[in-house]
């Protein structure tokens, strides 16, 4: 049997962490030390309360029978007795003032406020100030019709709610877009796919190499019956793909979730012949214009997908300054990397991590069977005051104490893991679309538009939970059980009517932990339609920047100078040399890579159709394979494209570079360690 979901159209989502005042209070339940927890008076108490709590939201008479073991279980109460066995937990924790209750607070805001957030958010706040700002223009001159449509709606709306506050005269949509009418339909017609590199080379067509993502391949999910699998593309736009579909076609308010992993699709990445590209492989510039392309496009998918996209107005709340718990993660990385340079982690999350990879992955019940309350709060408090000092003794903490602490630091942030703004957009997304595909590219898109630092915490978190999963033969813990345990930690439900809508919404959150956990690897990587837009972005400004420059006489005198010193006779090899686009000698499909650890610093290589990032590699490998330091060898190395139409990019081993070059002919190619 399986339960049917209703749209729980009151039912609002919001971050679990402690300034949340919808949030339940508490962290662990305290069970009597050394005992076992089905002897443990406390564990009997809580037991009987998640019981009750199960058989009122299931509306039933008796509680059914629930046994763990069965994979194949729908989605009732029972299979949901981890997840408020797991909220009572935190409860009972919080009464006995583990935690300390602070609280988020949400701002109430009209349409108009919101749409001019939403316009800023997008780096589009030119259309709200009146200013002409190129990069403004840039992005606009990169949007697809229906990423355009989603712009003008909001800007329509935002200048409809002015005028009837009187306030100032704004701009008219049509100087903006262009247009005639400033209600312009599209057409619902196939989309052909568009070269990932941003530009349209004549005459060829994209390659395909379809990949098996990792993330359908190591969660321990082959079991039983086999999984489906779909293609999943990265080089059109999700919005744009949405378009095809019937305009009859209505979504099911009804949908049937079901908890056994074959119930997921397995989903075969396909890989362009310009490779994939991870969060980390782009600039920090770049990445900031992927976060607004991707709030746009997320915006357009809601609105092909007839679903309303709502945002949380959230007040932001200072947190501590100095600490390790209920710190922010911004500041934890600034005081942690002035130890370690470069670190994307805090270092008590890591160390946390570490300590349950090294001793508590084939640990019965990790994550779910809670340590000792007691325990935990006085291992908090010498964390706190031992752990920069390096005192800390890691061998006294248990497996399950430690799991613990985990939990505590997650949602003592002072703003959640995830942030909120438009979690409750995707929490009604999956409760009124069923497709997986669809609801996994919407939460792609969410993890493109979080913070830096949220970002790699999270990785890291996932990362840890896949080994949890991998380990179930011995741990007992399952990609549902897994979920069901972390969603009361990271999000928390709202509901205003009836307890089964509350249900529903909690069977959600383990469902979108689900999701995260097991196409984690899809997820991190950046759609390929996504650093197309960023490099037309790119060049328009160039071409803006260009334009203007061409009146500066001290620009024109510098490259007049350049010009004088390009015709000069060629530089010794390894001397420093100009960048590509200033080198009038090197011939087409010729670069010169550079390689400033190695002994043979730059080396000029000719590429041809099968001409690949990693054989490139493998030439320098192999000509420095005697000269190179001991520290060059032992790092991995990586091929970065540099300037040009990109800020910086690492390249996938498999980019095919003559494809690479030709979209950005003026980049420089160095070769130097891939960031951690």
């Amino acid at each position: 049997m399986t339960m049917e979901m209703k749209d729980s159209g009151s039912v609002v989502l919001t971050a679990y962490h402690p300034h949340s005042p919808a949030r339940i209070p508490g962290m662990e339940q305290s069970f009597v030390q050394d005992m076992p927890p089905s002897h443990s008076p406390s564990s009997r108490k809580s037991l009987s309360r998640c019981r009750r709590i199960n058989r009122m939201l299931s509306n039933e008479s008796a509680p059914p029978a629930f046994s763990r073991s069965n994979s194949q279980a729908s989605m009732d109460s029972t299979s949901m007795e981890d997840f408020w066995c797991e909220v009572e937990s935190i409860k009972e924790s919080r009464e006995d003032g583990s935690e300390e209750a602070m609280l988020l607070e949400f701002k109430p805001a009209d349409e108009g406020e919101l749409e001019a957030e939403w316009l800023q958010d997008v780096g589009l706040s030119t259309l709200i100030s009146g200013a002409e700002e190129e990069d403004g223009q840039a992005l606009l001159s990169t949007l697809t019709r229906t990423q355009a449509a989603a712009v003008q709606k909001r800007y329509n709306t935002y200048t409809q709610t002015l005028r009837k506050k009187n306030k100032h005269t704004v701009r008219d949509v049509r100087d903006i877009f262009g247009t005639s009418d400033s209600s312009p339909t599209f057409e619902t017609v196939p989309v052909s796919p568009v070269s990932s590199n941003g530009i349209q080379l004549p005459g060829q067509k994209p390659v395909w190499k379809s990949v098996s993502s990792k993330s359908c391949l190591d969660c321990g999910i082959d079991k039983g019956s086999p999984s489906i699998t779909e293609e999943l593309s990265y080089e059109v736009s999700f919005s744009e793909s949405i378009t095809v579909l019937p305009k009859t076609q209505e979504w099911p308010k009804n949908q049937r979730f079901k908890k056994e992993d074959s119930a997921l699709p397995k989903f075969l990445v396909r890989k362009s012949r310009f490779g994939l590209t991870e969060v980390g492989d782009l600039s920090p510039e770049d990445m900031k214009k992927i976060r607004y392309l991707s709030l746009i496009e997320l915006t357009a998918f809601y609105d092909a997908l007839g679903v309303e996209l709502k945002r949380n107005r959230v007040e932001r709340v200072r947190g501590r300054e100095n600490g390790l718990f209920g710190v922010p993660l911004t500041v934890l990385l600034e005081n942690d990397q002035k130890k370690v340079p470069g670190i994307k982690v805090p270092l008590i999350f890591q160390k946390l991590l570490l300590k349950l990879e090294e001793t508590g992955l084939e640990t019965e019940g990790i994550l779910r069977v809670p340590g000792s309350a007691s325990r935990v709060k006085n291992l908090h408090q010498e964390l706190e005051a031992k752990f920069y000092e390096d005192t800390f003794d890691w061998d006294q903490v248990r497996n399950n104490d430690a799991a613990g602490l985990l939990k505590m630091f997650i949602r003592e942030l002072p703003s959640p893991l995830f942030t909120v703004e438009y979690l409750p957009a995707f929490i009604t997304l999956v409760e009124k679309i069923s497709k997986i595909k669809l609801q996994l590219q919407a939460l792609h898109l969410l993890i493109m538009l979080m913070p830096e630092a949220n970002r790699d915490t999270a990785k890291a978190f996932l990362q840890f939970l896949k080994k949890v999963v991998a380990n179930e033969g011995k741990n007992k813990m399952n990609l549902w059980n897994v979920s069901m345990i972390v969603a009361p930690n990271l999000f928390i439900y709202k509901g205003k009517r009836a307890n089964q809508q509350e249900m529903q919404a909690a069977a959600t959150t383990a469902h979108i932990v689900r999701l995260l956990i097991r196409y984690q690897d899809i997820l991190w990587t950046v759609p390929s339609f996504l650093i197309s837009q960023v490099r037309k972005m790119n060049e328009a400004a160039m071409n803006n920047s260009k334009r203007q420059l061409m009146f500066d006489k001290g620009v024109r005198k510098l490259l007049r100078r350049k010009m004088m010193e390009r015709e000069r006779p060629e530089r010794p090899e390894g001397a420093v040399t100009f960048p590509p686009y200033l080198q009038s000698d090197i011939p087409e499909g010729v670069i010169r890579v550079y390689a400033p650890l190695h002994s043979k610093v730059s080396m000029a290589i000719q590429l041809n159709s099968q001409t690949k990032a990693k054989d490139i590699l493998a030439r320098f490998h192999c000509e420095n394979s005697r000269g190179s330091s001991q520290n060059v060898k032992g790092q991995i190395q990586s091929l970065h494209e540099i300037g040009g139409n990109i800020g910086q990019h690492c390249l996938d081993p498999d980019a095919f570079m003559l494809d690479v070059y030709r979209a950005n002919p003026q980049a420089e190619w160095v070769i130097k360690p891939k960031a951690s």
